[in-house]
């Protein structure tokens, strides 16, 4: 089960006067990330370091933006792995106060900024989602509407032609109950586009 936040939060540490804010807030890609980093290096001109990491499936990335290799953009990735958390970016802007914490301190000073911050943020389940395509006679077409407001399914595109055709998205959880009820009320006049593993 995988989680992202409800909102941004903020949390901000000093260490041996060196200033740690740190930033955990929903974010669904690269290029909406590396839009962020800049946005925070211009808010932050005198900033030191602006390191951040990414878990967004196949986008994830770290950063270390001239910290020491290891020591800030993937601990703070792996504090987000760690909570399970997806579509979610965690940046930590850095002030350097003149003492030099070493590659340990750097390390927990990130990672416990990151933490402190996610502390503070209510967490939304993430709910797979999948898509369906049906098609059915011009007669069915306002039952199949009904029954896709009913499961607050979302309608991605409907073609008239011979027969009728849906697409629709929906939670993954939803799927076994409406393919029943439509192949019930579609008495053997409905049918699917696509092969779904939901219909058995």
């Amino acid at each position: 089960m995988s989680f992202s936040l409800a909102a941004p939060a903020h949390f901000e540490l000093v260490i041996k006067k060196s200033r740690f804010i740190a930033c955990v807030e929903p974010m669904a890609g690269r290029e909406q990330a590396l839009t962020r980093v800049a946005q925070l290096k211009a808010t932050h001109p005198d900033a030191a370091h602006v390191c951040w990491a990414l878990l967004a499936g196949g986008q994830s990335a770290a950063h270390d933006d001239g910290e020491p290799g290891g020591t800030a953009g993937r601990p703070m990735l792996e504090v987000l792995r760690h909570q399970d958390l997806q579509g979610v970016m965690a940046s930590v802007v850095r002030y350097f106060g003149g003492t030099k914490l070493g590659a340990g301190g750097l390390l927990r000073a990130y990672t416990d900024a990151v933490a402190q911050a996610l502390l503070s943020v209510e967490k939304i389940e993430l709910i797979a989602k999948v898509q369906l395509s049906c098609s059915v006679p011009y007669a069915l077409e306002g039952m199949v509407r009904h029954e896709l407001v009913l499961v607050q399914a979302h309608l991605l595109h409907v073609s008239h032609g011979s027969v009728v055709t849906f697409s629709i998205e929906l939670p993954q959880t939803a799927v076994p109950a409406l393919v029943a009820r439509l192949n019930e009320a579609g008495m053997g006049r409905l049918s699917w586009i696509e092969p779904h593993a939901m219909d058995n």
